[in-house]
Order: C-alpha cells, then sequence, then structure tokens
C-alpha cells in the first residue's frame, strides 16, 4: 500500500502514548491549547417547524452572525439518518483491500474516491482522518465506482438520504434568499439552480492516543455553497467565534449547516462562511456526514448584481468555480 491510512496508524499507535510527528500541530493549533475550556458554544438552533418569517430571521441572522447553525424538525426521517451512518460506517469496517477498491485515481483531479490528503498543508503537516467522497446528485453528475458495493444496502441508504435533503437545501436556499430582500429563488439561481451538484464525503476520525496535539481536519472553510452535515454522536466540531475556538454542542438528529464561501460571496459578504475544524478522541471513532452543494465547475459567481450599488460596492470578485477551487486548494490569493 502506497499511502499510509490513519486508519492503520491508529491501529499501530493504540498502545503507546505518542503519534507520528506529522500528525502533531503546532503551537497555536493545538486543541489543548487553543481550545475554550469548560464552555460549549450553543449555536443557533432552528426548529423548521415554525412559522415560515420566523424561520427565514432566524436563517439570516444565524447566517450573518455565526455562519452556522443547527436545524430540527427538518423532515428527514431518524431512520434515513441512521441507515447513511450505518452503510458509512460498515465501509470503514471492511478489510483494507477492499477499501482500498475504491481509492482516488493517482492521476486527474477528481476529489472523488476513498483517500487520506486532502489539501496542500504547511509543513507537511497531516490531519488524522481518512475519508470517502462521492458524488450523490444530480444522476448525470454521479460516478458510481466510488460508491462502494459493500455493504450491499449503501446505494440505497445514500439514495434515500440525498432525496430527503435535497427538500431541506432548497427551502435553505429560498430563506436565504428571502433574508436577502431577495426573491425566493434567486440564491439557488445565482448557485448554479438545477446544476447544482451535490458531494457526500464521510469523514473517518479513529480513535487517536494524543487528541491534545492533533486535528482531524484544519482550520478552514467550506469552499462550496452550503454544507449540510450529521455528525455521530461523539463532539469534535469546532467553531472560531470572537477570536477563540470552541466546541460545538451535540444535538440528537440535529442537521448541522454550514455557510460556506460561494453565499459569502454572493451575498457580498452579509452571510459569512464559518470558519471550523475538527478535533478527535482519545477512545472512539468519530465520523461525520456532510454533504457539500457545489456549483457545477465552470458556472460563474460573484456577488448577486442586486445587492451592489455605490453604497454597497462588491467585495469580491468574479470567477468560475473551478476556479476558485484551484486556487483554494493551492492557497493562491483569490
Amino acid at each position: 500500500m502506497e499511502v499510509e491510512r490513519v486508519q492503520a496508524i491508529a491501529i499501530l499507535s493504540k498502545f503507546m502514548d505518542t503519534i507520528p510527528a506529522e500528525f502533531i500541530r503546532s503551537e497555536t493549533e493545538q486543541p489543548a491549547i487553543t481550545t475554550v475550556r469548560g464552555k460549549v458554544l450553543e449555536v443557533p438552533v432552528i426548529d423548521l417547524l415554525r412559522d415560515e418569517e420566523e424561520v427565514v430571521a432566524a436563517v439570516a441572522a444565524a447566517g450573518a452572525e455565526w455562519g452556522l447553525f443547527q436545524v430540527v424538525n427538518h423532515g428527514i426521517p431518524e431512520e434515513v439518518i441512521g441507515n447513511l451512518q450505518r452503510v458509512g460506517k460498515e465501509f470503514f469496517e471492511l478489510p483494507q483491500e477492499e477499501k482500498e477498491v475504491y481509492a482516488k485515481p493517482k492521476e486527474g483531479k477528481s476529489m472523488e474516491g476513498y483517500g487520506t490528503k486532502l489539501q496542500k498543508e504547511v509543513e507537511g503537516k497531516k490531519g488524522w482522518v481518512d475519508h470517502l467522497f462521492h458524488k450523490v446528485w444530480p444522476p448525470s453528475a454521479i460516478n458510481y465506482q466510488f460508491w462502494p458495493k459493500n455493504p450491499p444496502s449503501y446505494r440505497e441508504a445514500n439514495e434515500a438520504y440525498t432525496e430527503k435533503l435535497r427538500a431541506v437545501a432548497d427551502k435553505l436556499f429560498k430563506w436565504l434568499s428571502l433574508g436577502l430582500g431577495l426573491d425566493g429563488h434567486e440564491v439557488k439561481a445565482a448557485v448554479g439552480g438545477d446544476d447544482l451538484e451535490y458531494m457526500m464525503k464521510i469523514n473517518y476520525y479513529p480513535p487517536c492516543p494524543r487528541p491534545d496535539l492533533a486535528l482531524g481536519v484544519v482550520a478552514h472553510t467550506d469552499m462550496s455553497t452550503l454544507t449540510l452535515l450529521v455528525p455521530n454522536e461523539v463532539p469534535g466540531l469546532q467553531v472560531f467565534k470572537d477570536d477563540r475556538w470552541y466546541d460545538v454542542k451535540y444535538i440528537p438528529n440535529a442537521l448541522i449547516v454550514h455557510i460556506g464561501d460561494q453565499i459569502e460571496i454572493l451575498s457580498n459578504g452579509k452571510y459569512k462562511a464559518v470558519l471550523h475544524r475538527s478535533t478527535v478522541s482519545k477512545d472512539t471513532t468519530r465520523m461525520s456526514w456532510p454533504v457539500f452543494l457545489e456549483p457545477p465547475p465552470e458556472h460563474e459567481l460573484g456577488p448577486i448584481p442586486k445587492l451592489i450599488g455605490d453604497k454597497n460596492p462588491p467585495k469580491y470578485k468574479t470567477k468560475k468555480y473551478k476556479d476558485y477551487v484551484y486556487r483554494k486548494l493551492n492557497k493562491l490569493p483569490q
């Protein structure tokens, strides 16, 4: 195996009090030093069964102040979420050689597939996580070679979840649009409309002997439009608020919504992309299932024209989504 998976390193590290040097973060990043202790951040929780006007106001306020909120009564049955989580967990528990069948192609720029490294990191550092990426919508964008055949119900569970998730996403785009004083359809149209691509990612964070020194995923904002995420019950999401890192309170069966870079751009900065990271646990495996709502690669995004004028000039350049992604992954200025 050419690439060493974190899952394999975790097994070897289990009986030690050390981790390989490339996983030890600098002191400015180490969770033990940089996390506010004894306080769990209670980010906005929005009940989607409330009156729509109240939901619009709550979504707009959370998007502007936090860039992150949790939604409950979202209409995705517990059973559907449970099945998604079960098949993802079963995939990562397969023998290593079975998982490697789905490894990302060595050549090519596809994000899809099973892998470990994601973006360039300073000083060659690594996150304590393995992952699986594959598109789940629209049908024309799906490449089933990256969908595990085992467990056998993997495809069915992902399709059932995606169908329910799309309905939630459409409502969120509508509410974000209304929150900007636009017509309900305008934000979704600005990010690609029905050509919007849904990219599923499963994050697998195995137990880590030194969770005080390592991070699962480093501090970042998501480059897509929205991220809709369900975690397992092991806490690990942290948000940067008021110049400090805080743990986010876990709420069973809530959907966590992240505002991504493209929503910040098209809102001309009214909505903020949330800076977040993930920590790891000493004794238990953490997993999460984010779905990134990505514009088509050739789609151009910039501030929505109706939102800019003499008093509110554009704060961001308009560019194709693929160019934005390339620059972000390679740490080039936008």
